[in-house]
């Protein structure tokens, strides 16, 4: 089989009750050797300013098999637990080095229900997966076929809020090659009138998935609120909840994968913005409507897929004024706010559309910072030299 990239296949399966009963006993396990490892981790640093690899932790994780408080991490299979050790280094290699904050406990009802299974523990024969610890094969529904040949390296069990249960095979794709090269280059400014804009003058729909169930969802949790805590009846208000998020999800998901799909097998060069949207989502007017267009999402997707198919992502810096600057000429104004949606340049009287505008500019600076390196952002007279138009990292002067 031809060597392709590592891609994770994710299908919905439905467990027997048995192997429900097994499933929810490891997130368990894999929940509580993932937050005893962390405390200890925690503690020798506090107290004794050790720090503890993952071997340490190993070793404590056998110790604490033979104890008599924790002896029910036996009945569960062992590779589960090894691997949240695993997650928990990489989780500590993030933090040192500057990438991700301190790694937090799992919570019982709010952490995501998982347990990662390697070869050693599972059997993947003839299209039947069956995993340690259970004698049938898991009831899979099989969305798709995976690649002819693929043997799956790793597996991910999963249960999300919805009570779905999901399964996630990491196997070779020999499909995933790169593309022929093209000259197609494109600018994509992201909105919530419009979700994306093209320097071609295309423009997408924003779904508003979210919007759409408004009224449902809130109805669901307005029942949610009524009922009794602990009881079943909130469970099951709780499960409607979920459900109704989950429909919101998978659409959302859905849309923002056949977009970048067409935007990276279209364009060699796609030059988008870099918006910080946490800070952007911190107004109230405008978080809901950020939030449901998963800008973040949608720029996540694009650069995985282009390094998949041999393309490039460029993002241009978040200070340059693209929508301000005009694109036939370069004058800037002063003020342009959100309402304005079209306005006619001052300099050479060029109608604009505001986001069309604001597209062909990223495409411009994406552009000419791939060629040359130059910032393209406009200087103002009170400075000869300005930002870079995308972000760069400082250079080494010689001495």
């Amino acid at each position: 089989m031809a060597k392709g990239v590592k891609r994770a296949f994710r299908y919905r399966f439905y467990p027997t009750d048995a192997q429900a009963a097994e499933l929810s006993r490891t997130f368990g396990c894999v929940r509580k050797v993932y937050n005893l490892a962390l405390a200890a981790r925690t503690h020798a640093w506090v107290l004794r300013r050790e720090r503890v690899n993952y071997n340490a932790t190993s070793a404590m994780l056998t110790a604490w098999k033979k104890t008599e408080e924790l002896a029910y991490l036996n009945e569960v299979s062992s590779v589960p637990l090894q691997q949240a050790l695993r997650h928990l280094q990489a989780a500590f290699t993030g933090f040192f080095a500057k990438r991700a904050k301190y790694p937090r406990y799992k919570s019982k009802k709010k952490s995501r229900k998982s347990a990662e299974y390697t070869s050693s523990a599972f059997r993947f024969t003839d299209g039947r997966l069956t995993l340690a610890k259970m004698a049938e094969p898991l009831a899979i529904v099989w969305s798709r076929p995976l690649p002819e040949g693929a043997h799956p390296s790793t597996v991910t069990v999963s249960q999300d809020g919805a009570g779905r249960w999901f399964v996630s095979l990491l196997c070779e794709d020999p499909a995933v090659q790169p593309l022929p090269a093209t000259r197609t280059a494109v600018g994509v400014d992201a909105g919530l009138e419009h979700l994306l804009t093209l320097s071609t003058g295309e423009k997408i729909t924003n779904p508003r998935h979210e919007r759409c169930d408004r009224e449902r969802l809130a109805k669901a949790q307005r029942h949610l609120s009524r009922k009794a805590k602990g009881s079943a009846n909130r469970e099951k208000a709780r499960r409607r909840v979920a459900r109704i998020h989950a429909r919101i999800t998978d659409r959302r998901r859905d849309t923002l994968h056949k977009i970048t799909t067409r935007l990276v097998r279209d364009n060699q060069t796609i030059v988008i913005e870099d918006l910080s949207v946490r800070n952007m989502v911190r107004p109230q007017s405008l978080a809901r409507s950020i939030s449901d267009a998963a800008w973040s999402e949608f720029r996540r997707m694009l650069e995985y897929k282009a390094g998949w198919y041999g393309r490039e992502v460029i993002a241009v810096d978040r200070w340059f004024p693209s929508s301000k600057l005009c694109s036939t000429c370069g004058t800037l104004k002063d003020k342009m706010p959100l309402n304005v949606r079209e306005w006619t340049c001052d300099g050479c009287a060029a109608a604009h559309d505001r986001d069309v505008n604001a597209a062909r500019n990223l495409l411009a600076a994406g552009l000419a910072v791939s060629v040359c390196g130059a910032g393209v952002r406009p200087q103002r007279e009170s400075s000869r030299t300005g930002p870079s138009a995308t972000k760069q990292k400082p250079s080494r002067r010689e001495p």
